[in-house]
């Protein structure tokens, strides 16, 4: 919201404590086990919010000590999703920006590891002049001084804790939200914890002990929750929120049940249905709260639960055994079947395993193919073969970053003569020269207006092409008619690029370079002339899909396929 409506809202409803110029601040912290869904909570209460009319913005405080995800195992952290401006971060803040459509930046997202960087590289300049660090107060007001960037922009920020209570990484973090909670007027802040209220089959009884014991130790650190949303496979019932309320010093309306959901679409109505957006405006005192405007979730909801068909939709990955490493990926496919309105089922399967079989009899049964991102020789070769099998098949084909370089991999092997493409970052892998590199390390690239270079040695953290950049498109292209216009601004995270001299041998083949960077320099993307859908971009759209506004080309690929199934 403009600031004008945030001022025109505080006029309507008064806010008792509030100061005008400073954000509401929701403090999320899980207790119990890990993995309760604080980024999903965090993100439908900042839809409701937004419902209601206010402004909001998500945060992410991870204990961790790596500086970012950016250079984890998708198999140990999942998908690491990439900001407009750069910044590698949890996949948690692609579910605020799904949810609220607010565009995530670099200050979102903060580690242990980031906020120790920056105290030890104050330390070395001499900025703290002499004294001892300790993590109080030298940690715990760098927090701080985090957690006020840009509070002035909106009404509520939403910060989630990483880890549950009770770690000793997440420490210095509650610690620092004690102290800023003190710090700040009275009512300015609230604590929203989650808990697991697990079901003993046995004994037929919901247990609340180890909810209690999560508040304990909450309370053992001078912090004590306003909200509860607990957890449950079963319902709750009245007598045992009661006790929760009882024993947790919780006002009954303020335990929150949160129950499995057929979709995380369902989340925004159910968490209002359960009164959790009520329950935090009660917190903060204000009185009368705005009513929701819920249209956009119900027809989500709508568009989700009456789709008119199915497609099926292989991806060829590498990191297919945890299907959080393609985290966005799959949503973009759910909001692409939604424009359509279809249920996309998509099949993750593994590309090692086009290395030792034939690709046809694996994905003759779908409709479409998408073959993702990754980094590292594995599987690659299963991922040609895919693209192959597309491109002679007649199959609508999707390559985003890798899945791109491999399409044009394979068209430079099978259609242009160059037997031996491949890519740089294969022959960098293993120290030898087998390819012809037709993919090379990227050394320099432009970046708003100056020139960015890399070596191929270089530190593997925050040295990709991260961010946004606007790409051209031909005016008669494939992709110029799906999205509808002829520049374009995507998300990009890669290290190697299609190399530009390659260009007129693979276009006189039929793979035309359709978008490219600004000064011409840098392939954006490639599609097959003559094929009924066939795109490859370098960059990743996934990241900005959302359900309520699916992303062009997800929405176009659904189509195709869904053209594709009225014809088997």
């Amino acid at each position: 919201m403009l600031r004008a409506g945030r001022l025109a809202v505080r006029e309507k409803h008064f806010l008792t404590g509030a100061v005008a110029d400073m954000a509401r601040y929701i403090f999320i912290t899980g207790g119990v086990v890990s993995s309760l869904g604080k980024g999903l909570a965090s993100a439908a209460l900042g839809a409701l919010l937004q419902a209601r009319g206010y402004s909001v913005r998500l945060r992410k405080l991870d204990p961790y000590l790596n500086v970012d995800p950016g250079t984890m195992s998708p198999f140990e952290h999942g998908e690491v999703f990439v900001t407009d401006d750069g910044a590698e971060t949890d996949l948690d803040l692609g579910h605020y920006e799904r949810f609220t459509g607010v565009h995530a930046r670099k200050t979102d997202s903060i580690s242990s590891g980031r906020i120790y960087s920056n105290v030890l590289e104050k330390e070395r300049r001499g900025d703290y002049l002499g004294k001892t660090i300790q993590v109080i107060p030298h940690v715990t007001n760098e927090i701080k001084d985090f957690l006020r960037i840009g509070e002035e922009e909106v009404d509520f920020m939403l910060c989630e804790i990483g880890g549950t209570v009770g770690d000793i990484e997440g420490l210095p973090f509650f610690e620092a939200i004690r102290q800023f909670i003190h710090e700040r007027p009275r009512g300015q802040s609230i604590l929203m914890h989650l808990t697991l209220l697990p079901y003993l089959a046995a004994s037929g009884e919901l247990k609340t002990k180890p909810t209690q014991h999560s508040v304990k130790e909450l309370q053992s650190i001078g912090l004590a929750p306003d909200v509860l949303v607990c957890r449950s496979e079963h319902p709750i019932p009245d007598r045992e929120r009661e006790k929760i309320a009882l024993f947790c010093n919780v006002r009954k309306e303020a335990v929150i049940p949160a129950y499995d959901l057929s979709t995380i679409y369902e989340a925004p109505l159910a968490y209002h249905r359960a009164g959790l957006d009520q329950a935090v405006l009660d917190a903060f005192g204000i009185s009368p709260a705005p009513k929701p405007n819920l249209d956009r979730w119900t027809d989500v909801m709508d568009r989700l639960t009456h789709a008119e068909g199915e497609v099926r939709v292989a991806i060829v990955g590498k990191y297919t055994q945890l299907e959080d490493a393609y985290k966005s990926i799959a949503e973009a496919l759910t909001h692409g079947g939604m424009a359509n309105r279809v249920r996309v089922k998509a099949e993750w399967i593994d590309a090692e395993i086009f290395e030792r079989e034939d690709p046809a009899p694996w994905l003759e049964a779908f409709h479409a193919i998408l073959v993702p991102g990754g980094f590292g020789e594995r599987g690659t070769e299963g991922k040609i073969k895919a693209a192959q099998f597309a491109r002679e098949k007649g199959v609508p084909y999707l390559g985003i970053c890798l899945g791109m370089q491999m399409a044009v991999i394979e068209a430079a092997r099978n259609m242009a003569g160059v037997t031996r493409a491949g890519s740089e970052e294969f022959d960098h892998e293993k120290g030898e020269k087998r390819f012809e590199p037709v993919v090379y390390h990227l050394k320099e690239w432009v970046q708003g207006n100056h020139t960015v270079s890399r070596k191929a040695d270089d530190d593997k953290g925050g040295t990709m092409r991260l961010g946004a950049y606007t790409a051209m498109l031909a005016a008669d292209s494939k992709v110029a008619e799906v999205y509808g216009d002829t520049t374009i601004e995507e998300r990009h995270r890669h290290r190697y690029e299609v190399d530009i001299k390659y260009r007129d041998r693979l276009e006189k083949c039929g793979l035309i370079f359709s978008g490219m960077s600004p000064d011409g320099r840098l392939p954006e993307i490639v599609e097959w002339k003559d094929h009924p859908w066939f795109i490859g971009v370098q960059f990743h759209p996934e990241l900005k899909s959302k359900p309520f506004a699916p992303h062009p080309l997800f929405a176009d690929f659904v189509r195709a396929a869904k053209e594709v199934e009225r014809l088997v």
